[in-house]
């Protein structure tokens, strides 16, 4: 069985069916024929051979009787019958010579061959000298001819009874043929039938045990494999294709078992390092209350002390003094900031609240409000272009992004009066946002560089910052399922982009 596949055990089962179906039309070819011969034999010949084998009689009976009559009354009128007679006599032995072909007929063609003997004896013996008589003496004149009548007619009788009953017993035998091709015929069906059914059923049997089967009990060992019951062997049997399918379903099932002790050896070590991860958002939330709280005293206290000493000794000391002095505030304020946004930076996705629909014209109203002191101070002009969308997020954090992109433009403006322009525009499925200003630019290769935590271009003695806001800015828009980047086809000034998905009513 393993020897063959599937598709060459179909084809064997054709094949089988196709020599099945060719005997059955042989065999029924060769009963048609054989009731076509015989109805030919019965229908073709033997009847016509019947119907002239009488007409033959018939008509040299009449040549007989006109014979006769003529003899006897010397009247023309009775020498029609006798030419009609001769007339039909050689139509019929005409027609029988064409229907007695046949070696059937043989014996017929024989015996038609004595009567005809025997006839053209009566005609010159007797017919043609008793016409020739009566009409050159009379009726009389016939008295010699007429002792021979009687012995040579019935000589034609004799031929023609003999004759008819050879035509009789050929057409039984036809009937017989007939009756047995008919029978025949009936038989060979009956045989195809029955040879179709039996070929029709082996092959059925013969592919559900050589196929159908051993695919149940393949199926039945996948299903339950696919149950979750991996450790059993997967077995085949069967054509070859079924024995490759069934070796590949077992390599299948071995990597699965290999992959799913993978998994479990994955998951216990992802088990210890989630418990790792929950200790260490603990120890991060005990580390954001007391940088919250207990770091930020001490340094309110350095801050405070620094200006409480700034502003009673102001002018008591050296110049270097009071610049020791500035820069301890300085540094306390700084450390203060960077505390806050470490702190800032670090909540963003830790302890997420429930998103709405936010009108994004309100976020960067919101954002505008919290630089409004900047925008007076730069003369800045800042320009929402068309109405901005809506998305689900939370407001705080999204203004937080516009405040930090538009805080940024004018932080690094340049010679010229700040122009910062935010668009909007559908991208499929997403809302894309631009914040484009005409500041002193950033260089293409510092791209993916400026959105990293503490990642500084410039000096913070010549531009002031912890260089956290865009990492931020990152964190949280990634957070809300967008991508920010800066765009680096843009020839002037700063160009950022980010997207946000759209509103699901909005598809």
């Amino acid at each position: 069985m393993s020897r063959l596949t599937v598709g060459q055990w179909f084809a064997w089962a054709a094949v089988v069916m196709a020599v099945v179906t060719a005997i059955g039309v042989g065999l029924g070819i060769a009963a048609i024929i054989r009731l076509n011969d015989a109805r030919d034999l019965v229908v073709d010949r033997n009847g016509p051979a019947v119907i002239d084998s009488l007409s033959l009689s018939n008509a040299l009976i009449n040549q007989e009787t006109g014979v006769r009559g003529y003899a006897l009354s010397g009247e023309e009128a009775f020498l029609a019958p006798y030419r009609n007679g001769v007339r039909d006599e050689a139509r019929a032995i005409r027609d029988l010579a064409s229907v007695t072909t046949s070696a059937e007929h043989a014996q017929v063609r024989r015996d038609v061959a004595v009567i005809e003997l025997r006839a053209s004896e009566w005609h010159d013996l007797y017919a043609m000298p008793t016409i020739a008589a009566v009409r050159a003496g009379g009726p009389n004149a016939h008295s010699r001819p007429g002792a021979d009548l009687g012995r040579l007619f019935d000589g034609v009788r004799a031929a023609l009874a003999v004759e008819q009953r050879e035509v009789e017993h050929v057409r039984d035998v036809g009937k017989q043929r007939l009756t047995s091709a008919a029978n025949f015929l009936t038989a060979a069906f009956i045989a195809i039938a029955v040879l179709v059914a039996l070929g029709l059923a082996g092959v059925v049997l013969g592919l559900r045990r050589i196929v159908s089967q051993p695919l149940r009990r393949l199926g039945r060992r996948v299903r339950r494999t696919a149950r979750g019951d991996f450790e059993h062997r997967i077995e085949g049997a069967g054509p070859r294709d079924v024995l490759e399918l069934t070796d590949d379903v077992e390599t299948m099932r071995r990597r699965i078992v290999s992959e799913l002790e993978q998994i479990i050896s994955a998951n216990a070590r992802l088990d210890v390092q989630a418990n790792e991860l929950q200790r260490s958002n603990a120890e991060l939330e005990q580390f954001a209350y007391v940088a919250s709280h207990d770091l930020q005293e001490p340094l309110r206290k350095v801050a405070s002390f620094c200006q409480l000493l700034e502003k009673r000794y102001k002018g008591q000391l050296d110049e270097r003094g009071d610049q020791y002095i500035e820069f301890a505030v300085d540094g306390a304020k700084r450390m203060q900031q960077l505390i806050n946004d470490l702190l800032a930076f670090s909540r963003v996705g830790r302890m997420p609240t429930e998103q709405e629909t936010v009108d994004v014209e309100e976020v960067v109203g919101l954002a505008l409000t919290s630089l409004t002191a900047a925008i007076e101070e730069t003369g800045a002009e800042v320009v929402v272009e068309g109405p901005l969308p809506s998305v689900r997020g939370e407001v705080a954090l999204l203004a937080g992004v516009f405040q930090n992109l538009i805080g940024n433009a004018l932080k690094f403006r340049g010679d010229e009066r700040p122009s910062i322009r935010v668009q909007a525009r559908r991208d499929a499925d997403m809302w894309e946002f631009a914040v484009i200003d005409n500041g002193i630019g950033i260089e293409p290769d510092y791209a993916e560089r400026i959105f990293m935590i503490f990642q500084r271009l410039h000096p913070k003695d010549v531009y002031s910052g912890t260089g956290i806001g865009l990492a931020m800015a990152r964190k949280i828009v990634e957070y809300h399922g967008g991508r920010i980047w800066l765009d680096t086809e843009s020839t002037a000034g700063t160009t950022f982009r980010f997207t946000l998905p759209a509103l699901p009513e909005d598809l």
